[in-house]
């Protein structure tokens, strides 16, 4: 499991739900994106980003997802969900995710999302906070 979330600098758990499931007798596609916004989450309280958002009026807003479905998951079982940001840009960054099923020990999505900050008070793109940025290198630093 661990060789499988190498790199990404945070990984969170969740059960799968058996609410989760759907006619076709797996996970529905939208819960995958759930998985990847609550891992999204965790990666922005671990750097402080709704901190600083309080603070300067700046915060993420999602631009675009998506996701590559690789088996499907079934009730029951748990998955890791790893985050990663491999690239920075002035207004934006990228994050990718994995989606690891404990059960088969194996890879079941992986999906990436396109963050771009936003100034919540003007309703405008605005550049990255540089408390944000730095928070990202760092993080991504410890990664390697």
């Amino acid at each position: 499991m661990d060789e499988l979330l190498k790199g990404f600098p945070v990984v969170i758990e969740l059960p799968v739900v058996w609410g989760e499931m759907d006619a076709f007798q797996h996970v529905n596609n939208v819960v995958y994106f759930r998985y990847m916004e609550t891992a999204r989450i965790a990666y922005f309280l671990k750097m402080n980003y709704m901190k600083i958002m309080e603070e300067t009026g700046l915060g993420p807003i999602l631009a675009s997802t998506q996701c590559r479905y690789r088996f499907p998951l079934t009730y029951p079982d748990s998955v890791s969900v790893g985050a990663r940001v491999p690239h920075v840009e002035e207004d934006r960054f990228r994050m990718e995710y994995r989606i690891v099923s404990h059960r088969h020990q194996k890879v079941a999505a992986e999906g990436d999302a396109l963050i771009v900050s936003y100034d919540y008070r003007k309703r405008t793109k605005a550049p990255l906070p540089e408390a944000v940025r730095r928070y990202i290198l760092e993080m991504e630093e410890r990664r390697t």
